[in-house]
């Protein structure tokens, strides 16, 4: 009788243990007891491999940023052109991206031979994501893709899918997931990466064996240059110009989606015409007319379809011209 005493109470005390256990994953993890939780997981272990203990065993600990909410709902790209401007061309930033540029010339000298895309656009890009590594967010990427996964509806499936993604990227290179940190949209390192692009156009532009985008300014222009190229960068052709607008419709000729361009000859006939005279362009160029608002009024640029690749990067108009303008000063300093 006794040892059926002490059986019993061990196998309490085991049961009690097994419980709190749960009980403690179950608090650790904000984003368990979440309807779409179980989809998210099923989703990942189909798409990317890992096993459903290995979802709930990287989760473990995770938590909501409701704050991170607030700033989606009101992103930088929603401010006017000479506002959104001046957050990147500042003197400040441009003499960051030169020493950048003078610290990796032959890298970047070394991408645009290898991949076609000219330096200023990656300087561009490393300027306004990061200034230049200079600040690459501090947000617990795993916490922050759960909270825009499991509590931002628009676009919850997306998010769901890059927060699979870097669960698997992190047991890939064996990182312990909460150590790696970005932006509150879950963008990582240099370039800011989303997880699933890391793999899809990270590249070892350093040759050590690894593509490290949150340690390595050399792979990080690398991975910028190959994402270019494969979006459909075209080499040696130009981004776009500042334009003339003398007719009295612009809705007319403002492009509603960059990826079907114009005969310039047409818009041209409408109005259209390069600032600069001396430039010419044919009328069977395909290209576009953006409009942005500068403090004196709408200014027009003419752009071609390497202006819409760099919308690849980031959709804003605002965020492509930033680019396009801030890396052109850096290169031309």
């Amino acid at each position: 009788m006794q040892k059926k005493g002490l059986y019993i109470k061990f196998r309490n005390l085991a049961l009690s243990a097994i419980t709190m256990s749960l009980s403690s994953f179950c608090v650790a993890n904000d984003f368990a007891h979440n309807p779409q939780y179980d989809t998210f997981k099923y989703n990942a272990v189909q798409k990317y491999g890992v096993t459903a203990e290995q979802v709930d065993r990287a989760m473990l600990g995770a938590r909501n940023l409701p704050n991170i909410i607030n700033i989606m709902n009101r992103p930088g790209e929603s401010k006017p052109w000479y506002a959104y401007r001046d957050m990147f061309l500042t003197e400040g930033t441009i003499q960051k991206g030169v020493r950048f540029k003078n610290q990796y010339a032959d890298t970047l000298n070394r991408a645009e031979q290898e991949f076609g895309v000219p330096q200023a656009v990656i300087l561009g890009i490393l300027g306004v994501e990061t200034g230049f590594g200079s600040n690459k967010g501090s947000f617990i990427t795993r916490d922050a893709l759960a909270t825009l996964a499991f509590g931002f509806p628009r676009r919850a499936e997306y998010f769901q899918d890059e927060l699979a993604a870097l669960i698997a990227w992190t047991y890939k290179e064996n990182y312990p997931v909460q150590s790696i940190v970005g932006s509150y949209a879950g963008a990582i390192g240099y370039p800011q990466f989303m997880p699933s692009n890391i793999s899809k156009f990270g590249v070892d532009f350093d040759h050590n064996g690894h593509i490290d985008l949150r340690n390595s300014a050399v792979d990080a222009i690398g991975s910028i240059a190959n994402y270019m190229v494969q979006h459909g960068w075209q080499r040696d052709q130009p981004i776009g110009f500042l334009a003339r607008y003398t007719g009295s419709n612009p809705e007319q000729v403002i492009a509603k989606d960059l990826k079907q361009p114009t005969p310039y000859g047409i818009l041209k006939d409408q109005g259209i015409s390069p600032l600069n005279s001396a430039i010419k362009i044919d009328d069977l160029d395909l290209v576009n007319v953006i409009q942005l608002q500068d403090r004196q009024g709408p200014i027009y640029y003419i752009t071609y379809p390497n202006y819409q690749v760099i919308t690849e990067y980031n959709k804003s108009r605002l965020y492509a011209t930033a680019v396009w303008l801030l890396g052109t000063e850096i290169a031309s300093r």
